[in-house]
């Protein structure tokens, strides 16, 4: 994988992680994950285009229906498609995090349950907020989105620069609930 964060650059086709796949046969069942045997061979891994606003998307060949009855009778779902948006070039751990929640969608995990999000955190955990260029840039898109730039205490008036997305509890100077009436 190559890129600056931005998505320039990158190279033509995503870098699967050469133990990925093998972490995941580890950790799964054929009940949980039925197509994850076959992922090596029918498994497309591309990037989005940029102006994508998603990280990523599984795509599979078959619809439902077809999906539903290859999963029961445990044949290969045909050709799957994961996108990866190009931001995650730069951010290894968000570009990991995200591969492996569509790679459990690709296995045949498509539900976003309980046990979807512990395997994600424990195979590919996400990265904090400090660790991570792609998170960082879309809190500041969002912040910048929003008409508040200042938040004002409404019990004392202490005024100070917004640098989160959602309000505080209690004002830093006189450490009441926050109120900003």
């Amino acid at each position: 994988m190559t890129g600056d964060g931005g998505g320039e650059g990158v190279t033509q086709v995503p870098e699967m992680p050469a133990d990925l796949l093998d972490e995941l046969k580890q950790v799964l069942s054929e009940d949980d994950a039925p197509f994850l045997r076959h992922l090596g061979k029918h498994l497309i891994i591309e990037w989005l285009p940029a102006e994508e606003s998603r990280l990523g998307m599984t795509r599979f060949e078959y619809d439902p229906n077809e999906l539903f009855r290859r999963r029961r009778l445990r044949v290969a779902p045909g050709a799957v498609t994961i996108g990866l948006n190009p931001v995650l070039a730069g951010d290894e751990m968000l570009f990991r995090h995200t591969l492996v929640h569509e790679l459990l969608h690709a296995a045949g995990m498509v539900e976003h349950g309980d046990n979807h999000a512990q395997l994600v955190k424990q195979i590919a955990p996400a990265p904090s907020l400090a660790g991570s260029p792609v998170l960082r840039k879309l809190r500041q898109e969002v912040l910048d989105s929003l008409p508040e730039r200042q938040w004002i205490c409404g019990n004392c008036g202490y005024t100070w620069e917004r640098v989160r997305v959602s309000a505080p509890t209690r004002c830093p100077k006189c450490a009441r609930p926050f109120d900003a009436n």
